[in-house]
């Protein structure tokens, strides 16, 4: 993933071309997967750094998506968009129900056991289909479940802490 702008969440990428008249192949990060088109202005991170666009059209095309920018209209000026991540401002997600997070609001936190030992912090997340893992970096790598009120006992994003029933030796 490429480097993500501050406030802004990334929540799909530009990975195909589709037909002759700009339109683009787009894999999407949200749930459910065509979220991504409700969202109307996009910013593209391009060679020389962010850009806002518009996006004109988009719809679902068999498995996947894909999307028509504004001033994009030939394979030509879409294919200077191939590759790029697709990022929204952080202000245009809707609350998280309580007792559920986006994973941006994950990475960073500190990570401690219950019994107050120091774990590291989260790196990242990513989904094995049975429960999501928190990649944690301290003294070393830990990938350590994302199940709530079992591994995990509390979220504080203000103080800044998961707090993890965990053995750190593990």
């Amino acid at each position: 993933m490429a480097d993500r702008a501050p406030g802004r969440v990334t929540i799909g990428r530009i990975v195909g071309l589709f037909g002759v008249r700009g339109w683009m192949k787009v894999y999407s990060y949200t749930e459910p997967r065509d979220n991504l088109l409700g969202y109307g202005d996009w910013y593209l991170q391009g060679a020389e750094g962010w850009h806002t666009v518009r996006v004109e059209a988009g719809q679902r095309q068999g498995q996947g998506l894909i999307a028509k920018l504004e001033g994009v209209d030939d394979r030509d000026r879409a294919r200077a968009w191939l590759g790029s991540d697709i990022a929204i401002d952080r202000s245009q997600l809707p609350d998280p129900e309580p007792g559920s997070y986006y994973w941006i609001d994950l990475e960073g936190l500190r990570v401690r056991t219950v019994d107050g030992v120091d774990l590291g912090t989260v790196s990242h997340l990513f989904e094995t289909g049975v429960n999501d893992v928190l990649v944690v970096h301290g003294n070393r790598e830990r990938l350590i479940p994302f199940t709530l009120d079992h591994v995990v006992q509390r979220v504080d994003p203000q103080e800044g802490v998961i707090e993890v029933e965990w053995d750190p030796e593990f």
